[in-house]
């Protein structure tokens, strides 16, 4: 059987949180790597917003929503329990990954970039940001992770975008009365899951050969 087909970019957080859950549940996709500026024809093909990722199951049905890529893989195989056990749980771990997704987002795209917005600088917008960061590091005082004592769905689909935040400008982020966010995503860089998702991959090309991710004797088609 083929294996779905994964269009990526390396850095997208959308794109990332996708390879976490997919990885984490040890479901081998065909990763196609994309370069933005330059998309292929059967990414458009398969999803007409033409972002990225995009998976295409082996019926061909297209999951093209990174949160709903995650729930997929999750819900199929879920050996390290990303999701929670129980519905409450579940249901507040999506309210914070909306939250990550509405309105920290917002502010992330304008802190990061804001020549694009006609802005002269991202200060307000990293300050505003910053706030929901402030509420991060508070949850993280009372446990290690967002979503209790282990590491779960809210912790990988909200630390990709609290990484492209902090990286913006490090030195500032560093600054911040925030300690236990610092660990977690300090914790969060270091560990073998991002690692694994982080490895880089040339362009994908329709006559190169398939290229499989995760590539681990447990995973499954």
């Amino acid at each position: 059987m083929h294996p779905p087909v994964l269009y990526s970019f390396r850095r997208c957080p959308y794109a990332m949180r996708a390879r976490l859950a997919l990885w984490a549940s040890g479901t081998v996709c065909e990763l196609r790597e994309v370069v933005l500026a330059r998309k292929p024809a059967a990414l458009l093909v398969a999803s007409a917003k033409g972002t990225v990722p995009v998976l295409v199951l082996t019926d061909n049905q297209v999951v093209d929503q990174s949160l709903d890529i995650m729930l997929w893989a999750l819900r199929r195989n879920d050996p390290l329990q990303w999701l929670p056990e129980n519905g409450n749980a579940l249901t507040q771990a999506m309210k914070l990954v909306a939250h990550c997704d509405g309105e920290f987002k917002f502010h992330l795209d304008r802190y990061k970039y804001p020549n694009r917005f006609g802005l002269p600088d991202g200060h307000t917008h990293r300050a505003q940001g910053a706030v929901f960061l402030a509420l991060l590091n508070e949850q993280l005082i009372q446990t290690p992770n967002l979503g209790g004592f282990s590491a779960g769905l809210a912790d990988m689909a909200t630390a990709p975008f609290v990484r492209q935040f902090a990286h913006t400008d490090p030195a500032w982020f560093a600054q911040q009365p925030w300690p236990e966010l610092q660990s977690w995503l300090t914790g969060f860089e270091g560990s073998t899951a991002y690692q694994a998702v982080m490895k880089p991959y040339v362009a994908w090309a329709p006559e190169h050969a398939p290229v499989l991710f995760p590539a681990a004797p447990n995973a499954i088609i």
